[in-house]
């Protein structure tokens, strides 16, 4: 077996170390929740009819105590066409308890909103704060004590990592991730994008960009560019929380039934009951984060998760920092290139032989963690292979090599010798930026910036040719702080133009870039925000920026002492529409990006 590659052994040995004191305590939380906290058993008479009291044929069995009840925990609703398949998940999953003798409820539903549909809207500045409320709403869910392990259906941005955050809190419990699937492809990825900067330009109509947005997102599924749903995906892979091989297998197949089916059977033998018990608190450790981080770099994922992993890692008692992922990012190589980082989607990805040949390659070469506790039998060996029907019944077999090494490849001939990911730090602060999909002669971009607070205003200027030139396109006042930290992908067409016409471009923001973040370079979730004193804040028009991912410096080219006696400008006034106000306590409340900008996790930890 080949022996941990060093560096990632001793980022490893440093989150552990670091983490100690607050890991205890989560880990003393979880046996007093298996051993003293309150279960089925503890019910009141009372408590536990209401509990059953719609069951039905369940109902018998429920009552008797002697099985295990599986609660599901589902983001359905069929405007996301990721979870539009699971409307028919819990009678199924009923079904499947019942043929290993146990029962299954669904627990509770947590709000599930899309990306796509609010992407450059109003609706966005509630995006990243749904994930603590999804947070909270699994909690209220898990809170019933009638469950003794859990089945967590979603998949898409923030819901995966609210869905963890909340299950962790009741990490006694043997708990399951279980995925949908992907649409089949729609329109080839370079067509999509190629009629988006036509419609930038003004060269297209609306009707000719809705026909081509239709053709790509489709039907029924998680969209099949890889960002920060399909990360989330790759990420409960490598930290071992599906089935393994279960991200990207097609919704409405029997493959994708019996996967399920499998995660059922499998959670009714993990329970505490039996000799295998596996409890949420103990597969997700340091090493099992440390892996999620490891899956993000090979594959060029969402630089998203550079605020969510921190954010789950906390909710089980790890602290993690950029500084982790940058040294994790030096040593990992990339073997995937998935749209935007490549042509092919997430069903060519899979096709190439996908997780299960990107996990085995990682593991041979000694750069992912092996001895984990996962939800399958073994360790994380059993992710190195995919799943497959023979004569009807699901099997896992082992896939010899990638097939497709335009999308795919193995380590010794992978695309870049280190991961997609980059921390930039300077008089600005601390930022990231994805390079992976970034031309290299692109990674550094010294220019005068040009300040902006709101989109619309950057599209303004780029139409009436304000930006035709080297130019940072500095958005500020756009953190968690200030406006819930909306996604900026509105932009991408825009600053694509100005690329294409040769002009040296790059974002600067402490707001989010989509997950889908393409060629163009963005430094962002810049860190602290401009909201309370961020040096963002003091960015003037036409002031040189230098970002630069090459030696990792974000930095203003501005005299120390000029820059010293500056002040810094009033903030925009808060959002007062579209259900905005009523986020005002996160928003006051969220701590930094690199923290996972939690308004929950920071009030929970100041009580302890």
């Amino acid at each position: 077996m080949t022996d941990l590659h060093p560096v990632i052994a001793k980022v490893t040995d440093r989150i552990i170390e670091r983490s100690a004191p607050r890991r205890r305590q989560y880990l003393d939380l979880i046996e007093r929740g298996r051993d003293a906290g309150t279960n089925r058993s503890q019910l009141s008479c009372g408590n536990l009819a209401h509990g059953f009291a719609a069951t039905g044929e369940d109902k018998p069995v429920i009552r008797s105590g002697n099985a295990m009840n599986m609660g599901i925990v589902t983001a359905y609703n069929d405007m996301l066409s990721a979870h539009q398949p699971y409307g028919a998940y819990p009678p199924a999953i009923k079904v499947y308890a019942r043929e290993v003798g146990a029962t299954a409820q669904v627990a509770g539903g947590v709000p599930a909103m899309c990306d796509g549909v609010t992407q450059g809207q109003a609706g966005m500045d509630l995006s990243l704060f749904s994930r603590d409320t999804i947070a909270l709403s699994t909690a209220i869910a898990l809170s019933h004590a009638m469950f003794e392990g859990a089945l967590l259906l979603g998949i898409c941005d923030k819901i995966v990592p609210g869905l963890l955050i909340g299950a962790l809190r009741f990490g006694h419990l043997p708990t399951i991730f279980v995925p949908a699937g992907p649409m089949p492809s729609g329109l080839a990825n370079k067509e999509k994008v190629r009629i988006r900067q036509l419609y930038a330009e003004g060269k297209v109509g609306k009707e000719e960009l809705l026909e081509s947005e239709s053709a790509s997102y489709h039907g029924a599924g998680t969209c099949t560019f890889y960002g920060t749903a399909n990360s989330n995906q790759m990420m409960m892979e490598v930290m071992g929380l599906h089935m393994p091989c279960a991200s990207f297998v097609n919704p409405g197949t029997k493959l994708r039934s019996e996967l399920t089916r499998a995660a059922v059977h499998r959670l009714a033998a993990i329970g505490w009951d039996g000799d295998d018990y596996r409890p949420l608190g103990h597969c997700v450790d340091e090493k099992a984060i440390v892996n999620a981080i490891i899956g993000l770099m090979a594959t060029g994922g969402s630089t998203n998760h550079a605020i969510h992993i921190p954010a789950m890692a906390r909710a089980a008692g790890i602290h993690v920092d950029w500084t982790d992922f940058a040294e994790i990012s030096d040593v990992v190589p990339l073997l995937a290139r998935v749209y935007p980082n490549g042509a092919g989607d997430v069903n060519n990805f899979h096709m190439a032989g996908g997780m299960s040949v990107v996990i085995r390659e990682l593991l041979d070469n000694g750069l992912l963690h092996r001895d984990v506790m996962t939800v399958a039998r073994e360790d994380l060996t059993d992710y190195g292979k995919e799943p497959v029907l023979e004569n009807e019944a699901l099997q896992w077999r082992d896939v010899p090599a990638s097939r497709d090494e335009s999308i795919l490849r193995p380590v010794s001939n992978a695309f870049s010798p280190d991961g997609g990911m980059r921390l930039l730090a300077g008089n600005l602060g601390r930022c990231v930026m994805k390079v992976s999909a970034v031309d290299k002669e692109r990674w550094t971009v010294e220019a005068p910036a040009a300040i902006f607070h709101d989109q619309d205003d950057v599209l303004r200027a780029f139409k009436a040719g304000e930006l035709e030139r080297d130019v940072v396109v500095v958005m500020r006042f756009q953190g968690p702080r200030a406006n819930g930290m909306p996604e900026l992908h509105k932009l991408t067409p825009a600053l694509g133009v100005l690329q294409d016409r040769g002009f040296r471009v790059a974002l600067l923001t402490d707001g989010r870039m989509s997950g889908a973040s393409g060629k163009v370079p963005a430094a962002i979730h810049l860190s602290p925000e401009a909201l309370g004193g961020g040096p963002i804040a003091k960015l003037r028009d036409g002031d040189m920026v230098r970002v630069c991912a090459e030696s990792g410096v974000v930095e203003a080219l501005v005299d120390a002492a000029e820059w010293d006696a500056r002040e810094t400008p009033a903030p925009p006034p808060a959002p007062y529409d579209t259900g905005r106000e009523l986020f005002a306590l996160f928003r006051h409340h969220s701590d930094l990006a690199e923290q996972g900008a939690s308004p929950i996790l920071a009030a929970m930890e100041a009580e302890l």
